[in-house]
């Protein structure tokens, strides 16, 4: 019998929190065995993870394995936001009319009328950044990456949802709400800056999961959580691109990342913006009559404190808190001695980087139920993009 998504964190949720730091172990003993053998680029058998025997040629190894690194998080993106598109979106990827689910297409167009328009808009860019990245690495005669073995999660039941196997789970996720005041604060992470969490967002679905009515409080709060994640998946990708370049050595690998990581820029704007009217009136203050989860309304006075925030945060609390406020503020850069400036943050590869991607993904519980092997070498492919250096001129 099939295991649907509401009942996979019951079932198989252990393996993935039990095993993380084992696994971690192992991707790194694996690679300094791999070392002192000669074969520290040596990759997972070709039928497990990518999709032809074609070995790296033309690109560097290291470029190599940032363009698959950022292949297969785009695989995994492209995942989620299909299934966002098929309930909640306007068109399906051929631009043909998408049935969605009514309740849930409502629900976020309370958010904003154009939602529906813009997951799918998002979802195409995904599948496109998915698609070109696999081409070009074929074109190099480099592994392209090939999940197909591990679209094995069950999905949503609800109208709307094609009843396919999915990569990832939206049915009970724990999301990382800091990434709202990192972008309102005057402090970087990248120098040691820590962050509350906005509001405490704990295995809950961002998607309906059944065919069942809802209540409107309920619905509503799906949607707001959907337009909550869409912001942290989006400003990850901010973060992750500008790392990657930074890693990178040819010119036309470059070129790619830079190109691809502005599209995520602008994802993230997007949905910064509209994640915002979670947070106003009329929707909020709203709370959830099942779970208990509140919208507060923020731009309330009387709702903006946050005992998490710094004491140089606490001074402009209201700009911190503001919903409108959108665009990053001025925040510390390189050293506390120079000036504020307008920057995506964090981008060093501790904070933003592959590793530190792959586990916020897992941190999120995009991966519930998911096949410990696709963890691991989800986690081979983070390390060989880290461990990628630019070749400096001496």
């Amino acid at each position: 019998m099939k295991t649907h998504v509401s009942e996979i964190a019951s079932t198989v949720e252990q393996p993935i929190v039990e095993s993380l730091s084992s696994a971690w172990k192992r991707v790194i003993r694996r690679r300094s065995f791999l070392h002192g053998i000669g074969l520290a680029g040596a990759a997972l058998p070709a039928t497990k993870l990518f999709a032809g025997p074609k070995q790296d040629q033309k690109l560097s190894k290291g470029d190599a394995d940032l363009l698959r690194f950022a292949a297969a998080i785009e695989t995994i993106e492209a995942d989620l936001w299909q299934q966002y598109n098929e309930l909640g979106g306007a068109v399906d990827h051929n631009d043909n009319p998408n049935p969605g689910n009514p309740a849930y297409v409502t629900a976020l167009q309370n958010l904003d009328t154009d939602m529906p328009q813009y997951i799918s808009d998002n979802t195409d860019d995904e599948i496109s950044h998915r698609d070109f990245l696999n081409k070009y690495l074929e074109s190099k005669g480099a592994q392209p990456i090939d999940f197909t073995m591990f679209k094995t999660l069950q999905p949503s039941q609800a109208s709307g949802a094609a009843q396919n196997g999915r990569l990832t789970n939206l049915g009970t996720l724990t999301v990382d709400t800091s990434w709202y005041f990192r972008y309102r604060s005057s402090q970087n992470p990248d120098l040691g800056a820590k962050f509350p969490q906005l509001i405490d967002i704990v295995k809950q679905p961002a998607i309906p999961l059944t065919k069942a009515a809802l209540a409107n409080s309920t619905i509503q709060a799906i949607a707001n959580i959907a337009s909550i994640h869409f912001a942290f998946i989006e400003q990850g990708g901010s973060s992750l691109y500008p790392i990657l370049a930074l890693k990178a050595n040819d010119s036309e690998v470059l070129r790619i990342l830079l190109s691809i990581g502005g599209v995520e820029i602008d994802h993230f704007s997007l949905w910064h913006d509209k994640m915002g009217n979670a947070f106003a009136g009329p929707l909020a203050p709203l709370t959830d009559a099942g779970t208990g989860l509140t919208f507060l309304d923020f731009n309330n006075a009387a709702n903006q404190h946050n005992s998490g925030l710094s004491a140089v945060d606490q001074q402009a609390t209201s700009q911190l808190f503001q919903t409108n406020l959108i665009l990053p503020e001025p925040c510390q850069f390189l050293s506390s001695s120079l000036p504020p400036v307008s920057i995506i943050r964090p981008t060093i590869s501790a904070n933003g980087g592959p590793m530190a991607t792959v586990q916020a993904f897992i941190d999120d519980r995009l991966f519930v139920g998911q096949n410990p092997a696709f963890i691991e070498q989800l986690m081979d492919l983070a390390s060989q993009a880290e461990t990628a250096d630019r070749q400096r001129q001496q």
